[in-house]
């Protein structure tokens, strides 16, 4: 594939040259003019796109895809390892699916950071830079999300390049830390609640009101003659954020494709049943459909087992955040596990099957890893002792497939009891680098300025998982 980096609003190289380009009578507004001719005289960007499956809490790495069944029993836990049609790849036995078509996929068992509070953890993992608070959700640095929206804020599929799915009442941009800090609101991606299993669920904003829809055409005409008329109303950065997310809502009214790529009801039954008629299930097949017609990172957050006709288990927790005090580990994970396990193997499968393989990197993460030490407190709805884990940034495992890497492999590993790396250890500015590198974006040299007129690379460091790529 013949891969043109973004080279972003403004690289390192460029900051330099505006200095230059002042001195010699070229102002900025001329410099910007060079740079948007560059872009008109053939450079492109290669068809990739991300699937990004977030899993707030904080998943546990020993119940998930680095089970110690050796280590002591206070650490190994209830579930044993089961193998995988890899030889060597062994995983818990309540992924038999994952087990299945581990040839399919890659398990990064080395991650880790320093932040264990689950904002400065959201932050820091989604980022890729260390937050100036340890606790909280508002970001400093842009969700790495924002950064491709902003590089590739010139396509215009028919759909938002950027898109985010969460369950009600959590689509706020700071719930979890999907803030574009100093790159705007014009960079927040198109987010919106609900359950697409839900026969009664609709995409938002695809379709305009009854009501206004015979006049829409000439509302549009005169906002345009108002624009004309008063072009310094544009002047500001709130009213630029306030006219791309204009533009960006018309779109979605005008375009066949994006009522096209939201629905659901196009898929046979069969395949949704594949993926599990949960919100979880149907999120995951909403994006590869997505991808499919042209976003270029879609989040989905997989937060909330207990929907979609799944009861409420008193012993269960809402994310993944499996303290003693909220839930019961290992009875949460028989329910959530399987769940999990079904949606994100039957994406892994459709991707492969449809030859999107190349084409999309499916991630699979939350911000960290749980404690090794089991640990047991009262339960705050069982009201009775019970079992689950604490915090762990220490080390968690990371799951990707696609994006033409090599996959049926393990990167890197923890120690016997899973507390830390041990071989090949590795930071979220790893993977980032590695899907950086997948859309063709020069993570090495592209800048973004920040609120006091900074450039800040998009990521501080770090470099493409060579394993992998």
């Amino acid at each position: 594939m013949n891969t043109l980096f973004c080279p972003g609003p403004l690289s390192r190289r460029d900051f330099l040259r505006l200095g230059a380009f002042a001195l010699g009578g070229v102002g900025i507004g001329n410099l910007l003019g060079l740079r948007a001719a560059a872009k008109a005289a053939g450079r492109s960007t290669p068809d990739t796109a991300v699937i990004f499956l977030w899993l707030p809490g904080g998943p546990s790495h020993l119940e998930t895809y680095d089970p110690k069944p050796d280590a002591p029993a206070e650490y190994r836990g209830e579930f044993r390892p089961i193998k995988s049609n890899v030889p060597g790849i062994e995983i818990c036995e309540l992924l038999p699916l994952h087990a299945k078509i581990a040839d399919k996929f890659a398990l990064i068992r080395s991650i880790a950071h320093t932040f264990a509070d689950h904002g400065g953890g959201h932050k820091r993992f989604l980022t890729g830079y260390e937050p100036r608070e340890a606790t909280g959700f508002v970001n400093d640095h842009p969700m790495v999300g924002s950064v491709v929206a902003k590089c590739r804020e010139r396509l215009h599929p028919g759909i938002p390049n950027y898109i985010a799915v969460t369950d009600p009442g959590r689509q706020g941009i700071d719930v979890f830390s999907f803030g574009s800090a100093y790159l705007g609101p014009s960079t927040h991606p198109f987010i919106f609640a609900g359950d697409p299993s839900d026969p009664k669920f609709q995409v938002p904003n695809l379709l305009p009101n009854p009501n206004v829809a015979p006049c829409l055409s000439e509302r549009l005409k005169l906002r345009a003659e108002l624009d004309a008329v008063s072009p310094q109303i544009d002047a500001g950065t709130t009213m630029t954020a306030l006219d791309a997310s204009r533009e960006r809502a018309v779109e979605l009214l005008r375009s066949s494709v994006a009522n096209k790529a939201f629905d659901l009801r196009q898929e046979p039954q069969k395949l949704r049943d594949r993926y599990g008629m949960h919100a979880w299930g149907q999120r995951c097949l909403l994006a590869r459909r997505l991808v499919e017609h042209g976003a270029s990172f879609v989040t989905m957050v997989l937060e909330n087992p207990y929907q979609s006709g799944v009861p409420r288990l008193k012993a269960g927790v809402y994310n993944w955040d499996s303290h003693a005090v909220n839930c019961h580990l290992f009875e949460d994970a028989k329910v959530r596990l399987p769940i999990f396990d079904r949606c994100v193997s039957a994406l892994i499968e459709d991707l492969y099957a449809r030859g999107l393989d190349k084409k999309v990197m499916l991630i699979v993460t939350g911000e960290f890893g749980r404690t090794p030490r089991i640990e047991y407190n009262k339960g705050t709805e069982t009201g009775v002792r019970q079992p689950g884990r604490d915090h762990w940034p220490h080390a968690m495992s990371v799951l990707v497939a696609g994006g033409g890497l090599r996959v049926g492999q393990v990167v890197g590993s923890t120690n016997r009891k899973g507390e830390h790396p041990k071989d090949r250890p590795l930071t979220p500015n790893d993977l980032w680098a590695t899907m950086f590198h997948h859309l063709g974006i020069d993570w090495h040299n592209t800048s973004f300025l920040d609120h006091t007129g900074r450039p800040l690379a998009i990521l501080p460091y770090g470099e493409p998982i060579r394993e992998l790529v």
